[in-house]
């Protein structure tokens, strides 16, 4: 049977302290700002118990969000593709607030306000998901790998409060945009010319490009292998003979690599590189878009152009292909 006892509490107010001791189990214990609170509590653990039902909450209790995330950025997020970024997000989710709060006490409430948070701050629907995405594999993870089974996830919570993703982009170079591009690039210095064409030429993502290995060029039958990528199915690149020429007037690193420069670096460069050249609106991966989309025109079916761009199904190629109607009128008869 649960006893009570009444103790002082912060601010000298009066608090009220529930203790369970059953065999069997663990001792449960957990304090009230009134005794009827406490009362109801130990009700439905005693009742848990009686049922067989009964998981402990103690560790859910007493454990912070800022120190599950430090745990997580040690043993979850070194082993994701993305462990660097993943490990800034929890820092950065550290620095919040609803942070000191424990698993147990964070509530939907807390998840649509950092929502709310977010896009007050002016942060794209995209990375708003990313940042729920790793809070959401934090708490299945705690319940499931972590021993707090009795866990539930608020980021469940709040699916229909979620930013509504814009639909894919059909960004392409169009009139003298590639040459301005090119003829800044040249300017700028560096690789990021080089990296311009050869996105062009193989519609490989920025991070597969970054990762780029020597030994993965195979010159004799001119495909590149990708051994890691986003959809985790390694894949086999064709290049074309422009693309070869890419490679053939790349300096040989001394560390493996085809290109020195990481993905952040690339798309800050290739921004800069944008605005030296008058081009608006133009990102780095809208190139991996201009690839697919030239792969179609020339004629190439669904199952090839997949093949070469990585993607797993027709809805994730249409996102990125948008064909130039005028290009298809021939076809038409």
């Amino acid at each position: 049977m649960a006893t009570f006892r009444k103790r002082p509490g912060p601010g000298g107010r009066a608090a009220w302290q529930a203790q369970i001791i059953r065999r069997g189990h663990d001792r449960q214990y957990k304090t009230f700002d009134t005794k009827a609170e406490a009362e109801a509590w130990a009700r439905q653990i005693e009742g848990e118990m009686d049922r067989g039902v009964f998981v402990s909450r103690a560790e859910a209790e007493s454990t912070t969000l800022s120190e599950a995330l430090e745990r997580y950025a040690l043993e979850v997020a070194p082993k994701k593709k993305d462990a660097h970024r993943d490990i800034l997000r929890c820092r950065r989710f550290q620095q919040r607030p609803f942070a000191r709060k424990t698993l147990a006490a964070i509530r939907g409430k807390d998840i649509a306000g950092f929502i709310q948070e977010r896009q007050a701050d002016g942060v794209g629907a995209n990375m708003i998901r990313l940042d729920l995405a790793l809070l959401s594999h934090l708490f299945n993870t705690a319940r499931t790998a972590w021993g707090m089974e009795s866990l539930s996830n608020p980021v469940d919570l709040v699916k229909g409060q979620r930013p509504k993703l814009p639909g894919g982009r059909d960004r392409r170079l169009v009139g003298d945009e590639l040459p301005r591009l090119l003829a800044a690039a040249h300017v700028y210095g560096g690789e990021v010319g080089p990296l311009i064409t050869w996105a062009i030429e193989t519609a490989m993502r920025r991070g597969e490009i970054a990762a780029m290995r020597w030994e993965h060029l195979d010159r004799k039958d001119r495909v590149l292998l990708i051994p890691e990528t986003k959809n985790g199915t390694p894949r086999q690149v064709p290049l074309s003979t422009v693309a070869l020429g890419v490679l053939d007037g790349l300096p040989k690193r001394g560390d493996g690599r085809i290109w020195g420069m990481r993905p952040d670096s690339i798309s800050q460069a290739f921004e800069r590189v944008c605005k030296a050249a008058g081009i608006e609106g133009l990102t780095f991966h809208d190139l991996r878009h201009e690839a697919t989309s030239r792969l179609f025109e020339k004629g190439l079916g669904l199952m090839e152009v997949a093949s070469i761009t990585g993607h797993k199904s027709l809805q994730m190629l249409k996102r990125y292909t948008h064909l130039k109607a005028k290009d298809l009128v021939g076809r038409l008869g």
